[in-house]
């Protein structure tokens, strides 16, 4: 009987240390990749169209190379971003050098998520609000660099957001009045 427990003992203590071991090597495996300093943007430049930040001279911002483990719903932060011309989203996007009108469901993910163009033109489903909506990746949204011309003079991207066009804030019935930054969850489509 003595052995029977201690074999329980022993099992439960593999148990927790080989779930603590993991969870560990989960939550380590996206740390800051390290800061960039921000720049005051030229005359004109940074469009803060849709409440994009621009960078503060001086100001240090954290970049990040990965992003959260990709499971079934991930929990992101969708944001709003226009990929037509003109844009706050600056050039064309990434995956396909086009621009994509604000009334087409199309998202930039954090760089990690991005995965170097994995997931280019690939279709994702946002949940939110109690509704879902399918919408294609075009662009990366650049975790690592930020507060230069290429970059719109924008901060880099946090490493957990999916930057969304309108078409898909309106078809997951967010008010307006809430557009800018909501938790939502994400899948591969």
């Amino acid at each position: 009987m003595k052995n029977s427990s201690f074999g329980a003992y022993l099992l439960v203590l593999l148990i927790f240390a080989t779930l603590t071991c993991c969870l560990d090597a989960r939550l380590q495996a996206c740390q800051p990749g390290g800061k960039i300093r921000g720049v005051k943007p030229p005359p004109g430049q940074c469009n803060p169209e849709n409440d994009s930040d621009c960078c503060k001279q001086g100001k240090m911002y954290t970049t990040y190379t990965c992003s959260p483990p990709v499971i079934g719903n991930t929990k992101a932060v969708l944001t709003l971003n226009s990929f037509q011309k003109g844009g706050d989203g600056g050039g064309p996007s990434e995956c396909d050098n086009q621009y994509h009108s604000d009334d087409t469901p199309v998202v930039a993910l954090s760089t990690g998520w991005y995965s170097g163009g994995d997931r280019c033109l690939n279709y994702i489903t946002i949940s939110a609000n109690g509704r879902s909506v399918k919408a294609k990746v075009v662009d990366e949204c650049d975790s690592t660099m930020g507060c230069d011309d290429e970059h719109d003079y924008q901060p880099p991207c946090p490493n957990n957001i999916v930057d969304a066009s309108k078409a898909v804030w309106k078809a997951l019935g967010i008010p307006e009045g809430d557009w800018g930054d909501y938790d939502i969850t994400w899948s591969d489509a």
